[in-house]
């Protein structure tokens, strides 16, 4: 990974913080600070155990800007406990490292088999902290989807890198149109950017009628 597509990763890192810490504060208050050299060490460390390969260099740049998130309490406003303070990415949670090599870790199995038949990459994003089941992995191929909801499955990369999909989500934040990355648009409820279908439920349930798109 070159220099300037870190320097592009880094600003669309910083250009979507900002947006943040405009329109949607409480999102903002959930990133962490970056991660130390020890925490990418150590995750970094099994995954090498474990598979042979380490973390591709431009998710290691990015946890040096932020370490992941974490979940506020905002219990206040939602009883229900839908809302996810850090879930302010169209595809979920950025992962710390340590959670980030969980899925595909979850491949081997005790005899040695790898059902994700040796193929190398780490999730910088998953739907839940502990990314059982769904969200981006990047790879020398690009960032594309992982499932696990019914088998291990990995999709064909939807972009070429985490600095393309960072760019992408700030069109959509200003330029649009809403629907630029799926069907899922950006709103803000409580403070919090979150995608969710315009049309309603699932997602958010209790709370979507305090939800507003951002177009």
């Amino acid at each position: 990974m070159d220099t300037e597509h870190m320097e592009r990763m880094a600003t669309a890192w910083q250009q979507l913080t900002e947006w943040l810490r405009v329109h949607a504060p409480t999102s903002h208050a959930s990133i962490l600070p970056p991660a130390t050299v020890v925490e990418v060490e150590e995750a970094e460390d099994h995954l090498m155990r474990s598979c042979g390969y380490g973390f591709p260099p431009e998710l290691v740049a990015l946890w040096a800007l932020a370490g992941g998130v974490r979940q506020l309490d905002i219990s206040e406003y939602d009883e229900e406990g839908e809302v996810g303070t850090g879930r302010f990415l169209p595809h979920g949670l950025l992962l710390t490292p340590s959670q980030s090599i969980r899925p595909r870790l979850a491949g081997l199995d005790r005899q040695g088999e790898d059902f994700w038949k040796g193929e190398q990459w780490a999730a910088p994003i998953g739907n839940y902290p502990e990314a059982t089941d769904t969200g981006l992995y990047l790879s020398a191929s690009g960032l594309g989807k992982w499932s696990s909801y019914e088998g291990l499955l990995m999709e064909k990369p939807l972009y070429p890198s985490i600095a393309a999909y960072l760019e992408a989500v700030n069109r959509t934040l200003g330029e649009g149109p809403a629907d630029l990355m799926g069907y899922k648009v950006p709103g803000v409820v409580y403070g919090c950017l979150i995608w969710q279908d315009p049309q309603g439920p699932p997602g958010l349930d209790e709370t979507f009628a305090d939800w507003r798109p951002v177009h």
